[in-house]
């Protein structure tokens, strides 16, 4: 909530200083596992922290222009179509059609006049084929491309004076990612403004730590799960703060990295995940002899769940710590079992949120799956789709396991504060206005025995749960006292 928010009846109340105890006490408690964890991981980042050197890293750039090449941008003027084999027309020549082309004209291609940023008159950029046909090119269109116009030797054999590189999309990413800023601090308000800083924060971990580490041959599981914790420590703790609720959110977090850590290093292994067809991956084994790219798969296998196990891990933390303060007097086995109800909800949407993503990161290669018409086993098996099934399987398995985790670590630690629920009724009537009192137990369907959630009395289940209106009112509660006065 912002700041100057008054509780109304159908808010929270604010909580009684035997509850705020009882949170010390639950950050203590944490902190007492959390704080080894945490200066351990901090160790092992500092002994794995890569030098930067990179010796032996042999990597031609596609970027690096030759002597006498540059790479310009410009705006597109006019699209025309004519022989390949046509030399460089004057910026007004008519276009000209495919279909008009006359036989022995040789193949067509797709030229764009382009005036420069950089000034001048306009120059014919040769497209590439495989762009011309599936995206095309149009009027108004900023494109990157390859000039060859100086270049020793270009002209004489017959190479394109420029060459299309790439679209220049600067703007349209700048307007999406302000409108995303905008709409994540406008709906979360300052904790979005710290969720945005931290994710900020974590791709400097990203690319400071983890992808250098791999550059050099550090293990690759380490790295990913320092990383990944270091990680997690921070987004959590930034965006959310240093509460109980946060501290059981990023204990189960922990163990859920832990689970996708070592199903990641097996399956690996035994599904012998080596990047084969990925023209990527080849480019990089031959790179350098210490970069794995089995390595470079285990460590994408944890690092891409951390969204999704840390949105799951710190919903189950809010849940229980919510239930509880509704009912403190709940039992332990009622209140895991209420949370496990929120919980399963949100695995099965969850591990549709995994499937899909990764479905829609892998379309291209699933059509082309899809066209080869190979029986369905040896497609999902197959060199092209196995990492992807494999990612999705192993990132589901830890998210699953993480949630009755992270309810039973919530749950030991709200019952280990030693709350149980006993404050009077003279205590709670002095500490909350009685308008808030049965308009927060009206809210849940329910008035406690004394006005408050979990006073222990005849008001509340045994199980800690809406009471039982089978034995009618109590006199000595609030409900009693309304019912037994006269019309």
């Amino acid at each position: 909530m912002g700041a100057g928010h008054s509780h109304t009846p159908q808010g929270h109340p604010e909580p009684t200083p035997r509850a705020l105890a009882a949170r010390r006490k639950a950050n203590w408690l944490l902190a007492a596992v959390l704080v080894p964890l945490t200066l351990l991981t901090i160790a092992a980042m500092v002994l794995l922290w890569p030098s930067g050197s990179k010796e032996g890293i042999t990597l031609a750039s596609p970027y690096a222009a030759a002597p006498g090449v540059s790479f310009d941008t410009g705006k597109i003027q006019r699209v025309v179509v004519g022989s390949c084999m046509d030399p460089a027309a004057p910026p007004g020549a008519p276009a000209e059609s495919t279909q008009g082309a006359a036989p022995g004209q040789g193949s067509q291609c797709t030229f764009a006049y382009t005036e420069p940023d950089k000034g001048g008159n306009p120059v014919k950029v040769v497209i590439n084929p495989d762009v011309a046909k599936s995206h095309g090119v149009k009027i108004g269109d900023n494109i990157r491309y390859l000039n060859l116009s100086k270049a020793q030797g270009a002209a004489a054999q017959g190479t394109p004076a420029y060459v299309f590189v790439d679209f220049v999309r600067t703007l349209p990413i700048i307007l999406l990612a302000v409108l995303y800023a905008v709409v994540v601090i406008a709906v979360a308000r300052w904790r979005g403004l710290r969720a945005l800083i931290g994710l900020a924060g974590a791709y400097a971990v990203l690319v400071s730590f983890i992808l250098p580490g791999l550059v050099e041959g550090k293990p690759p599981l380490l790295l990913a799960l320092v990383g990944s914790t270091v990680i997690m420590i921070g987004v959590l703790y930034f965006a959310h703060g240093f509460t109980a609720r946060t501290s059981t959110a990023l204990l189960g977090t922990m163990f859920g990295l832990g689970i996708t850590a070592a199903l990641a290093a097996w399956a690996t292994d035994a599904a012998n995940l080596a990047g084969v067809g990925n023209h990527d991956a080849a480019t990089l084994a031959n790179v350098s002899d210490h970069i794995s790219i089995s390595g470079i798969i285990l460590c994408g296998l944890i690092i891409s769940g951390l969204g999704v196990l840390n949105d799951v891990t710190i919903t189950q933390s809010s849940a229980v710590w919510e239930l509880w303060e509704l009912a403190p007097g709940t039992s332990a086995r009622q209140l895991f079992s209420s949370a496990m109800r929120i919980g399963r909800d949100h695995i099965a949407s969850t591990v549709y949120t995994i499937a899909f993503a990764y479905a829609g990161a892998a379309l291209p290669i699933l059509i082309i799956v899809m066209l080869y018409e190979r029986p369905l086993g040896d497609a999902l098996t197959s060199a092209e789709l196995s990492e992807e099934v494999i990612r999705t399987l192993v990132g589901s398995i830890g998210l699953v396991l993480a949630i009755p985790v992270t309810t039973l670590i919530a749950v030991l630690v709200v019952k280990a504060t030693g709350h149980k629920g006993t404050r009077t009724t003279a205590d709670d009537d002095a500490g909350r206005p009685a308008a808030v009192m049965r308009g927060s137990a009206l809210a849940h369907g329910s008035l406690p025995g004394d006005g408050t959630p979990g006073d222990g009395t005849q008001g509340s289940a045994p199980g800690g749960g809406l009471p039982d209106r089978s034995s009618g009112p109590a006199p000595e509660s609030r409900r009693g006292r309304r019912a037994a006065q006269p019309g």
